[in-house]
């Protein structure tokens, strides 16, 4: 399945991208002058191979969830069972990724790729819940590997079978989410990793840590690049080495869409690490993702960097679960309907500007 998909992903084709360009230029409106939107507008008409490209909509969020054996190092002051708990306030549509959705008109899907305890009683079976359980959480990274490269692939593979289902029903806009107790420290060496920035420069606080555990945390990271052998040249041995099972299946996810010809809209830190898997994979996958946001976590900034990607939204959140994507996916909507939509000069008989 990842071979397959590796093999159907297109860069973004050149002809779409200088018709989107061309159309922007003769929209009733300053050359320009919507900014980051026309960037969007004509990013997705290349991934699309069409101007104007399809619109995004209606969009599907994804949440991956998926435990860290790094918890054991107390990297997180939350313990490990949260992860499984909301998880349940997901399915119950109790989160805020569930009212973001709403008003996004996204629809929610969890995926369990790897929750260590098992989810309060009247929760398993639901139809939002799809299992592709790999295993109870990874093992702990600051000892040696987080997973087998079989686990890693599998991992891949759940994100590919997601985005193959969501789109096979309809969605035409996929958005990242994430849910797992300690896993800012696992996207902390992932970035580190294929980046190579310092421990220090891309680890942060995550879900709310004093500056001793910070100290610590960086720590790990650190302990773990140096304990695990990989080559950033064969990422699916980064991923085995430090990342986590929905670090894994976010990088599938992105794959998939992206093979399928739907754009994916990144989330936060998590989403930007395991990016950063997928693109080492597939270069060309970079051209079928937008940036929703910046999280307030410093290796997410790095990551994007990295990627060549400009977030959306800069709001200072460093929630997960899909939040900031799914708060992007109407800029998303917006940039598109331009140009299906906008009158050109010639067609509404206004004078454009001379010279």
């Amino acid at each position: 399945m990842l071979s397959e998909t590796l093999a159907a992903i297109r860069p973004a084709d050149p002809r779409a991208l200088a018709d989107a360009r061309a159309h922007q230029d003769r929209l009733t409106k300053p050359r320009g002058s919507l900014g980051a939107l026309e960037e969007v507008a004509v990013r997705l008409a290349g991934a699309a191979g069409t101007c104007p490209p399809p619109m995004p909509s209606p969009a599907a969020l994804a949440i991956f969830a998926a435990d860290h054996g790094v918890h054991a190092q107390g990297v997180s002051p939350w313990p490990q069972e949260v992860t499984a708990q909301m998880v349940a306030n997901f399915l119950a549509g109790g989160a805020v990724a569930n009212s973001f959705a709403a008003q996004a008109a996204a629809s929610v899907t969890v995926v369990d790729v790897g929750i260590a305890t098992d989810l309060p009683p009247g929760f398993a079976g639901l139809p939002a819940l799809v299992d592709h359980k790999i295993a109870r959480g990874t093992a702990d990274l600051s000892l040696g590997p987080a997973m087998s490269r079989d686990q890693a692939v599998a991992a891949v593979e759940a994100g590919i079978s997601v985005a193959r289902a969501l789109v096979s029903s309809g969605a035409r806009c996929l958005i990242t989410g994430d849910m797992g107790i300690a896993n800012t420290t696992a996207s902390a060496a992932l970035i580190s990793a294929f980046t190579g920035h310092d421990p220090a420069r891309v680890t942060g606080h995550g879900t709310g840590i004093d500056e001793e555990t910070y100290a610590h945390k960086v720590a790990i990271v650190r302990r773990a690049l140096e304990v695990n052998s990989f080559d950033v040249a064969d990422p699916l041995s980064v991923l085995a080495a430090v990342g986590g099972f929905e670090h894994g299946a976010i990088a599938g996810f992105v794959l998939g869409g992206a093979a399928l010809g739907v754009p994916v809209i990144l989330d936060g830190v998590i989403a930007g690490s395991a990016a950063l898997v997928a693109a080492a994979l597939a270069p060309a996958v970079v051209d079928h993702c937008v940036a929703g946001h910046r999280s307030a976590e410093p290796g997410h900034a790095a990551a994007l960097g990295h990627l060549g990607l400009r977030p959306l939204v800069d709001l200072e959140l460093r929630l997960g679960e899909g939040t900031g994507g799914l708060l992007a996916h109407p800029l998303v909507c917006a940039a598109v309907r331009v140009m299906h939509e906008v009158a050109t000069f010639d067609s509404a008989g206004v004078t454009d500007k001379t010279g």
